[in-house]
């Protein structure tokens, strides 16, 4: 009988243990639902705000790549705008050139026009005063060639007389005159050089040789010709070989 009371207690103990596990177990699983259900909710919510943050995200993007566009376009008016300023105001720059040029040539063609109307003259009394001096400036330089040659004759003549009077008379050359070595022949001991009549040499003129400064021969003129002249190296002058290139000067210059 004992026995039987005990084993009574035991599973009345028991069921009472298995309901108080029972119970707690069951607050836990509550308890664990309630959690996932709140981070559930949670995971929704904060999805949703993920969700919403990429397409302002996106949206944003395009927006900035828009504003980029816009901004590329904007600056290249702009750039256009200023060349476009630039040009006008290189242009207006001209005109105003243009404009001041075109008042002077105006100022001046009142002057001379008033000069004109104080001289009395008709136009065409104007035109046949202008073909005179035309004219005569044409006679008068035709003179002067004409005078010009005929002096240089009197000055050859008179110095092929000084010299047939005295063998040794000096020839005198301007004393401006340079010139260079065209051609060197050293077989025939002869130069051409690149001065002649139309800078005053004269034949049986002399001219100094030299390179760098130093003397290199002296020459005596044989032939003169527009611009140019042929001379011979003068015997006991060579001093080295004569080049192209060398500089000449009057060996006896004027005063």
């Amino acid at each position: 009988m004992l026995i039987r009371i005990s084993l009574i207690v035991a599973i009345i103990a028991g069921l009472a243990v298995g309901g108080l596990n029972f119970f707690k177990v069951k607050e836990k699983i509550t308890t664990l639902i309630s959690e996932r259900d709140d981070w559930h909710s949670k995971y929704d919510t904060t999805y949703a705000d993920l969700t919403k943050t990429k397409s302002d995200l996106n949206k944003t993007k395009t927006e900035l790549t828009l504003t980029k566009q816009e901004l590329d376009t904007t600056k290249g008016e702009r750039d256009k705008a200023v060349a476009e300023a630039a040009a006008q105001n290189k242009r207006a720059g001209q005109l105003a050139e243009e404009l001041g040029k075109t008042k002077k040539d105006r100022d001046d063609a009142q002057a001379d026009l008033a000069a004109y109307k104080a001289t009395g003259f008709t136009a065409q009394q104007v035109m046949n005063l202008g073909k005179t001096l035309k004219q005569t400036d044409d006679m008068l330089s035709e003179a002067q060639a004409v005078n010009k040659g005929q002096q240089q004759h009197i000055t050859k003549l008179e110095t092929e007389l000084n010299i047939y009077r005295d063998p040794d008379y000096r020839v005198r050359l301007p004393a401006a005159l340079k010139g260079r070595i065209l051609v060197s022949d050293p077989k025939w001991g002869f130069v051409v050089l690149n001065v002649g009549e139309n800078q005053g040499v004269l034949e049986h003129g002399q001219l100094l040789v030299n390179r760098d400064g130093k003397l290199v021969a002296k020459v005596r003129v044989t032939s003169v010709q527009k611009d140019r002249c042929i001379a011979n190296v003068m015997p006991g002058w060579q001093l080295g070989d004569v080049m192209e290139g060398d500089q000449v000067i009057p060996a006896y210059p004027t005063s």
